[in-house]
């Protein structure tokens, strides 16, 4: 999702926004997640510039910000120095010429704090920007210098989908470079994403998982055993091209998370509307706290279904398509060191 026009000197990429499946939370704790990149996203353009200090102006939000330590106070700014600085020295350990002073344009089809991977997906299309050459792996990982300003503590799961795109198994290590592999998709998934209304931060809400962790480990370390076992069984159904199992498991992994104390009474709400309108399953997607709910359904009707009943219910939602056969290699993928 990336290209250059040489004539002009603008770089410009794309991203895929993100939807995690199944494993949220407990991905910070090394359990496997699955999460698959959709068709909307982030986009951005990067045009060498005559001026002292390189900018970014993000459309969506009308903000502009610099690499000028003078916006220190600005997570933006903060995150566009970074992953400036990460990509400028990568390129000098390659040898070559690192990225000099540029203007950086961006824009989001996401909701911020929705759950749906807006901040890394715009990462990601920045970073494309910035450095063309680079592989979707090494992206992912400097991306993660972005991340940590806004998450704090961020899994990766966010960049490493929005960058890769498709199908991904994302298994975190403290000790290494994460594990990441592909997942074959036989069939499309037709999924309904809502939107709450209102926004979670993903930092709060992975605070929140932890100081539960520390309150209550042997039941919290339950519940992320019990996911660990759904995220198996969900791959399986996820390669066999079993929708109803699929949406049972989806169910399932709601239920474990409402025992994490993320869920909300519109995030339940939500996914009962989708259940009722002929959704195979559904659960919060995400941080939780607010964001997005995922439901999948299999056939368009009755994603029109499910999306009027959210209206109904004064919530706004889509419809996207996750699919086909991605690739039939499922051995992992190599992930660039320094990611966490």
């Amino acid at each position: 999702m990336s290209g250059a026009n040489g004539s002009s000197g603008v770089r410009r990429s794309a991203a895929h926004g993100k939807v995690i499946l199944f494993g949220e939370h407990a991905v910070v704790y090394g359990v496997p997640a699955l999460a698959v990149g959709i068709d909307r996203g982030a986009w951005a353009d990067a045009t060498p510039c005559n001026e002292s200090r390189s900018s970014m102006h993000v459309r969506d939000w009308n903000v502009t910000v610099s690499d000028d330590v003078a916006d220190d106070g600005l997570p933006l700014a903060r995150a566009f120095r970074d992953v400036l600085a990460v990509t400028r020295d990568a390129q000098r350990a390659e040898g070559r010429a690192p990225v000099g002073v540029v203007t950086v344009d961006a824009g989001a089809d996401l909701p911020p704090g929705g759950g749906l991977g807006c901040s890394a997906a715009l990462g990601v299309a920045v970073a494309r920007a910035l450095d063309p050459l680079a592989t979707p792996e090494v992206i992912a990982s400097r991306v993660m210098a972005w991340e940590r300003v806004f998450h704090g503590n961020p899994s990766g799961i966010d960049a490493t989908v929005s960058s890769l795109g498709g199908c991904v198994l994302y298994e975190r290590s403290d000790a290494q470079a994460p594990t990441i592999q592909r997942v074959r998709l036989p069939r499309t998934l037709l999924l309904c994403v809502g939107h709450s209304g209102i926004a979670s931060s993903t930092k709060t809400m992975v605070e929140a998982v932890a100081r539960l962790r520390e309150r209550r480990l042997e039941t919290t370390q339950k519940t992320f055993d019990a996911i660990h076992t759904l995220v198996k069984n969900a791959r399986l159904a996820i390669e066999a091209g079993d929708e109803r199992a699929i949406g049972q498991l989806l169910d399932l992994n709601q239920m474990l998370l409402s025992g994490l104390f993320v869920s909300t009474p519109e995030i339940e709400q939500m996914c009962e509307a989708a259940r009722s309108a002929g959704a195979h399953g559904a659960k919060l997607t995400g941080a939780g706290g607010g964001g997005c709910v995922v439901a999948l359904v299999d056939e368009a009707s009755k994603g029109e279904a499910v999306l009027s009943a959210w209206k109904r219910d004064g919530f706004d939602g889509f419809l996207t398509r996750v699919g086909g056969v991605v690739s039939k290699d499922t051995t992992p993928v190599a992930m660039a060191q320094g990611a966490p």
